[in-house]
C-alpha cells in the first residue's frame, strides 16, 4: 500500500515561512491499496489537494472519519469528486443519533456553505461505525475500531490489508484527567505489533497541565506507547498549529534519541505534507 500525507496539522490550518517544511493543512491521509482502491483518513483542508488527484479515478473512494470536529471535516466541501456524478463515495464515520445528519454533510447546509449536500451529484453512501468492532468492507481487508479519548469521542482505526497493518489514531489523549473511554493497556493491546502507527502527538510536556483534558497526547507519551506496543514505525501526526519547522525538526531528533537510548527497534519520524511511503511485507520505504 501507498501512504500519502496531504495534511498533518491539528486544530487549524497555518501558513507562513515558519511552516513550509511540514506544511499547514489539517488532517488528511490517503492510502492506495495495491488493488487500486482508495482509502482516505479524515477530511481536513488537505482533502482539497487530494481531490484534484482522485477526480481522475474510476474506483470507489472510501473516506474514514476519525471524528466530527471542524479541523477534520472542513476540506469536504472542496473535495472535487463530490461535484461529479461519476464519483462513487463511501463515507465511513462514527455513528450519530437517529435522524441526526452527519456533521461532515451538515456543514453544507446553506448557512455555513453556499451549496447544500442534498444537491451534490456524486453517488454518496453514509455508513455509521461503532467502537470495538471489525468491518470487512473490502476483499481481504479488515478494519477494526476503538473509541478515542477525546471530547465528543470518535474512532481510532486499524487497517489490515495485503499482509501489513496500519493504525490511524489521532485526537487521542492517552492519560486524560477523567476516566478514559479506553485505558492505556487497551491501547497497547489494540496497537500491538502494527507496522505503522499514525498517532496524534500535538503536545509537548510544557503544554501541560494547562491543556490536560483537551483531548491530545504528549509526544513522550506516544513514544512510550509505541515502545510498549512494539510498533515497528511511529508516524508523529496532528502537529500543533503553532509548532514551527525548527521545533518539529528538534522533536524528531529528540524522539530518535529516546528510542535509541532505550535500545528500542521502533523507528519514529514526524510526518509532513507531501510525504509518501510504501508499506509492504518488506517494510516501510520512501517513494
Amino acid at each position: 500500500m501507498k501512504i500519502s500525507f496531504y495534511g498533518v496539522r491539528g486544530s487549524v490550518s497555518v501558513s507562513g515561512q515558519q511552516f513550509v517544511k511540514y506544511g499547514g493543512n489539517t488532517s488528511c491521509v490517503h492510502v492506495e491499496l495495491d488493488c487500486g482502491k482508495h482509502l482516505i483518513f479524515d477530511a481536513g483542508t488537505g482533502l482539497k489537494d487530494l481531490g484534484n488527484v482522485l477526480i481522475k479515478t474510476d474506483q470507489p473512494i472510501y473516506l474514514l472519519l476519525s471524528h466530527h470536529h471542524w479541523d477534520h471535516i472542513q476540506g469536504f466541501p472542496f473535495f472535487a469528486p463530490i461535484h461529479f456524478a461519476k464519483s462513487d463515495l463511501n463515507l465511513l464515520m462514527p455513528a450519530v443519533s437517529e435522524n441526526e445528519v452527519f456533521p461532515l454533510l451538515q456543514q453544507m447546509g446553506g448557512r455555513t456553505f453556499p451549496l447544500n449536500y442534498q444537491d451534490l451529484p456524486a453517488q454518496i453512501k453514509t455508513i455509521g461505525l461503532v467502537e470495538n468492532s471489525n468491518y470487512d468492507f473490502l476483499t481481504s481487508t479488515r478494519l477494526s475500531t476503538l473509541a478515542l479519548n477525546h471530547p465528543g469521542s470518535g474512532l481510532a482505526y486499524k487497517l489490515e490489508a495485503e499482509g501489513v497493518t496500519l493504525a490511524y489514531v489521532t485526537d487521542n489523549e492517552l492519560f486524560p484527567p477523567h476516566a478514559p473511554i479506553n485505558h492505556y493497556d487497551e491501547w497497547v493491546k489494540f496497537l500491538h505489533g502494527v507496522d505503522v502507527l499514525i498517532h496524534d502527538a500535538q503536545y509537548v510536556d510544557e503544554d501541560m497541565p494547562h491543556k490536560c483534558g483537551w483531548g491530545h497526547s504528549t509526544i513522550r507519551q506516544v513514544i512510550k506507547l509505541a515502545q510498549d506496543a512494539e510498533v515497528k514505525n511511529l508516524a508523529l501526526f496532528h502537529h500543533d498549529h503553532e509548532r514551527t519547522d525548527d521545533q518539529l525538526d528538534a522533536i524528531a531528533k529528540e524522539c530518535d534519541t529516546l528510542l535509541h537510548n532505550n535500545n528500542n527497534l521502533t523507528h519514529s519520524f514526524c510526518t509532513y505534507q507531501g510525504l509518501s511511503l510504501i508499506l509492504d511485507k518488506n517494510g516501510l520505504s520512501s517513494v
